[in-house]
């Protein structure tokens, strides 16, 4: 008699990170390796994946319901590679690889397509690696070009863009070329392995059984990292996915990170790069008339200039603020107050000046010139919106990440990078204060400040089409950064990004853990030992260790205590 069949399977209890068995009776015979079930958890109905199929050895519950297709059997060491990297249940990542309702059949995929020759032409055939891309470069050509270079592998091409608006933007491009595209909501077609797959950060995963191989724009955006733990970022699981299956895979970016460039199987730099990147007006305020508004008067005048042309958004004012602290300014010669060891920008603390760290306290008084009439940086979004329409004299629309996506914008729109996501051209883009980019304390500081003037770059043009300017307001003038926008030497600030986080044990020459919850204190303390520093800030604990594999296999083996956790895995 043969025995019965049995399925292990992986509820979404996220608690319950375990392999459970349920008996499968004939009803249920078609179930599959990756389904979605319903079973009968200690009473309560609860859904999850079947994960193997084996022979009972006891006697079962039946399964309750089977729930249609789920994640193909091919994804499974993706699944627990990813569960282990991030320090996270089997569950979450089957759910980023699941539909959001029951899908019981798969349509038949087209075959692929061989593209006109005009259509050919215009691709850009690039060696597998990551790629060095302006910002005002249009990266059709790349993705056309890795179609190509993917047509005889079996498998779909998955194209990943930072926001789901561009994905969708892309896709109807790919179409008009003859490409069969499927974006990442339509989940069956993912499933069925279309030709092209375009969408954002959880196209990662999408259910499709091989991928021919992944392209990626904009590689380093934080938009591809999960906020909520567990935080996976999309470019280290489309790394894995395609190295694991052999297949080619590209990554751009105009800044691109170490992180990005370690390992990579080669780095290519586009040419005539510095003409694709915007034209940089630099304006010292450490020299500006104190009796100026938000806009200092070459901005103003750029700004009229904008207004006079025939953009539907004439103008961009971008003001980022970043960390919690606010800068001090000296009324005399205008220097940033900063601190003398860690170089970050300094606040007010028990009527002493500090920086977060609290390295060194000191009187309220320029380093520069010993001046100590100080006044307050910290203009927000409201009250600069304010101002910009008092100084331009015409209506002004605030926007930032909770604006109405269909709300209307006037021709000066004044906001977060907000911005970015929501305007597609712009005649100028002014940076209000471009030292919260440059002060932020995060060792991605320079880069962030790079990128967010890339980002502009894209809205205004790149000087090469001899299109309105990017300006940036500053009282660092000084700083390599905005050396490198004007001269457009990248290479020594990344060469230099490089090696600080080399000698710092930044990624990827290290790895880092953010522990936080009631039971922090208690994790943190089980799993420090000496291949794992800790050490407690404010109400976080930090974990260091020199690989991301030892610090991921000190976590497993580290007991869980009760109460809420959260491990942020970078």
């Amino acid at each position: 008699m043969a025995a019965a069949r049995a399925v292990r399977v992986v509820t979404e209890v996220a608690a319950l990170d375990r392999l459970y068995d349920w008996q499968v009776t004939e009803k249920f015979a078609h179930v599959e390796v990756g389904d979605r079930v319903r079973v009968d958890l200690h009473g309560r109905s609860v859904r999850g994946w079947v994960w193997d199929i084996v022979d009972a050895d006891r006697d079962l519950k039946p399964l309750t319901k089977w729930l249609g297709r789920g994640v193909p059997h091919q994804m499974k060491p993706l699944i627990e590679w990813a569960a282990q990297r991030w320090y996270g249940p089997t569950a979450r990542f089957l759910l980023a690889a699941s539909p959001e309702r029951i899908v019981t059949t798969l349509p038949s995929p087209p075959a692929k397509s061989v593209l006109d020759e005009s259509i050919r032409a215009t691709g850009a055939l690039r060696t597998p690696g990551v790629i060095r891309l302006a910002p005002s470069t249009d990266p059709l050509a790349l993705v056309l070009g890795a179609y190509m270079a993917t047509l005889e592998r079996e498998g779909s091409l998955l194209v990943l863009v930072p926001t789901e608006a561009w994905a969708r933007r892309l896709a109807g491009r790919l179409a008009q070329r003859g490409c069969s595209v499927a974006l990442s909501h339509e989940w069956e077609k993912m499933r069925a392995t279309w030709p092209v797959i375009v969408g954002s950060r959880g196209t990662a995963f999408a259910p499709c059984e091989k991928i021919a191989g992944a392209i990626i724009i904009d590689a380093d955006d934080e938009s591809y990292r999960s906020e909520a733990a567990p935080t996976w970022f999309a470019t280290d699981v489309i790394r894995f996915r395609c190295e694991a299956e052999g297949s080619p895979w590209w990554a751009t970016s105009p800044v691109p990170s170490p992180s990005l460039t370690f390992n990579a199987p080669h780095v290519t730099i586009e040419p005539n790069e510095f003409e694709q990147w915007p034209d940089v007006h630099v304006v010292d305020r450490r020299s500006s008339d104190p009796r100026e508004g938000a806009l200092s008067s070459d901005a103003i005048d750029l700004c009229h200039r904008a207004l006079d042309t025939k953009e539907d958004v004439a103008v961009v004012v971008v003001l980022q603020r970043l960390g919690a602290g606010r800068l001090f300014a000296c009324t005399r010669c205008g220097e940033l107050a900063r601190c003398e060891i860690c170089a970050q920008a300094e606040i007010e603390i028990d009527g002493q000046l500090a920086c977060v760290q609290h390295a060194n306290s000191r009187e309220m008084f320029c380093r520069s010139c010993g001046a100590t009439k100080l006044r307050r940086v910290r203009s927000g979004i409201s009250t600069l919106a304010r101002d910009v329409q008092l100084q331009l004299g015409h209506d002004v629309t605030e926007l930032n990440s909770r604006t109405a996506p269909d709300a209307a914008l006037s021709r000066i729109v004044v906001g977060t990078e907000a911005v970015f996501n929501r305007v597609r051209r712009a005649a100028v883009v002014v940076f209000a204060d471009f030292d919260q980019y440059l002060l932020a304390p995060r060792e991605r500081a320079r880069r962030d400040a790079l990128g967010a003037v890339a980002k502009a770059g894209r809205l205004c043009g790149s000087r090469e089409e001899g299109r309105a300017r990017v300006v940036v307001q500053t009282r660092r003038s000084h700083d390599d950064v905005i050396g490198a926008l004007t001269t457009g030497n990248l290479d020594d600030l990344l060469a230099n990004d490089a090696e600080t986080a080399q000698s710092l044990a930044l990624a990827p020459y290290g790895a880092f853990a953010e522990i936080s919850g009631d039971g922090a204190e208690e994790f943190a303390r089980a799993l420090a030992n000496g291949d794992v520093r800790v050490n407690q800030s404010g109400d976080t604990w930090n974990a260091r260790a020199s690989n991301v594999s030892l610090l991921c296999e000190r976590l497993a083996l580290t007991p869980r205590p009760s109460g809420r956790l959260r491990v942020a895995v970078t």
